[in-house]
C-alpha cells in the first residue's frame, strides 16, 4: 500500500470533512482479509480501554485520504436525518451503463453527479449544499431510477443499484449503512478508485469536486412535489417472531437453536451467512458470521453487525438495549 500514499494537504482534508462527513461515527476496512472468505470487511473502531466507539478525526481522514487506512462514511445524521450527499452504488453487469444513464437524466433535472469508480462498478454521487432530509434524497432518487427502469437491489431483484442512505431515519444509537469512503483505497484491491472528472491527482480531484453544483433545499422540494416513496422501495423493519420463547430455565440465547443456514466449521468455530447481512442482500458466501462450538453464546459477524442487529434479523430480539443498524460497501 506504500507506494500508492499521497501527501493530503490540510485544506484537502478540510474540503473534504465538509462535503462527506455528516457525523463523527465511521468504520474501518481490515488490512488483513478475512482466512476463510479473502475478504476484507470493515469494522467499527473502538477505543482499548472504555470499548466506546473512535470519532472520526482529521487525522484518520487524512489517513484514509493518504492511502494509510480506508474508512467508510455514513449518510444520515441521526440527530437531524439529514444527510450531505446521495450515493448510488452499482457492481452488477451493467452497473456503470446504469450510471451514466442516472447522471444524464440528473443533468437534465438541473442536478449534477460525480462518477467514482469502484472494485466491481461505480458510485454515483450527489452532493448537497446543505444537509437535506434523507427520506427526500431517497424519494427522488428512487423515483428516478424507476422512470429510467434502472433494477434497484432490494425491490426483488437480487441485482441492481444500492441507494446511500438506505433508511428515511434513524432512531438514537443507530447507524445505518456505511459506504468506502470517496478516494480511499480498497485493500482487497489494493487500488484507489478516482473520480471521472478530473485527472487522476489529489488536489484536482477536490478541486473538481469543490466546483460541481450542489443541491438546495428549495430545488429538492421542487423536484419531489407530490412524489411519495414507492412502497415497494422502502425498507420494511425487522419483525420479530411472535412465538419466540427462551429456553425454559436457562434464559441465555443461544444463535445455533435459531441459525437455518448450513454450518461449516472453521477451526474452532462455526461458519455461516450473517442473517442481519442477508437482510440487505448481502454475504452471499455465507461465511460472514462465526459462533463458538465450544460457547455458541459467542458470536461475531465480520462485516460489523452488531449481536442486536443479527438478534433483531433472527426475530429474538433483546429485551433492551439499542440496535445498530448495519452495513458497508467496498
Amino acid at each position: 500500500m506504500r507506494k500508492l500514499r499521497l501527501k493530503a494537504p490540510a485544506s484537502l482534508v478540510a474540503d473534504y470533512f465538509r462535503l462527506f462527513v455528516n457525523r463523527r461515527a465511521y468504520t474501518l476496512q481490515s488490512d488483513k482479509p478475512q482466512a476463510e472468505s479473502g475478504r476484507h470487511y470493515y469494522f467499527r473502531p473502538s477505543d482499548k480501554k472504555s470499548g466506546q466507539g473512535l470519532s472520526l478525526s482529521a487525522d484518520t481522514l487524512r489517513r484514509h485520504i493518504e492511502g494509510e487506512i480506508t474508512i467508510a462514511l455514513y449518510a444520515i445524521n441521526p440527530t437531524t436525518q439529514r444527510c450531505k450527499w446521495v450515493a448510488i452504488d452499482a457492481d452488477y453487469k451493467d452497473a456503470l451503463t446504469d450510471l451514466i444513464k442516472l447522471g444524464y437524466y440528473l443533468k437534465q433535472d438541473g442536478v449534477e453527479s460525480a462518477l467514482e469508480k469502484s472494485n466491481r462498478g461505480g458510485h454515483l454521487w450527489i452532493l448537497m449544499a446543505e444537509p437535506l432530509p434523507a427520506r427526500d434524497c431517497r424519494i427522488y432518487v428512487y423515483d428516478l431510477a424507476l422512470r429510467l427502469d434502472v433494477p434497484v437491489k432490494g425491490s426483488g431483484l437480487r441485482e441492481g443499484i444500492e441507494v446511500f442512505p438506505k433508511h428515511d431515519e434513524l432512531k438514537p444509537g443507530e447507524y445505518g449503512n456505511a459506504i468506502r469512503g470517496p478516494l480511499g483505497i480498497h485493500r482487497g484491491a489494493a487500488k484507489r478508485f478516482w473520480f471521472y472528472g478530473a485527472d487522476y491527482d489529489l488536489e484536482k480531484q477536490m478541486r473538481y469536486l469543490n466546483l460541481i453544483a450542489k443541491v438546495n433545499g428549495s430545488q429538492l422540494a421542487r423536484l419531489i412535489a407530490g412524489k411519495p416513496i414507492p412502497p415497494q422501495l422502502a425498507l420494511p423493519d425487522p419483525k420479530p417472531k411472535d412465538d419466540y420463547r427462551p429456553r425454559t430455565g436457562d434464559p441465555a440465547f443461544r444463535i445455533l437453536d435459531h441459525l437455518s443456514t448450513k454450518l461449516r466449521r472453521v477451526g474452532r468455530n462455526y461458519v455461516t451467512q450473517c442473517p442481519s447481512c442477508a437482510q440487505d442482500g448481502h454475504d452471499r458466501s455465507g461465511d460472514n458470521l462465526s459462533v463458538s462450538i465450544a460457547d455458541p453464546r459467542k458470536y461475531i459477524c465480520w462485516a460489523g453487525c452488531t449481536k442486536d442487529m443479527i438478534r433483531s434479523a433472527l426475530g429474538c430480539p433483546r429485551a433492551s438495549g439499542n440496535a445498530e443498524l448495519k452495513g458497508c460497501d467496498g
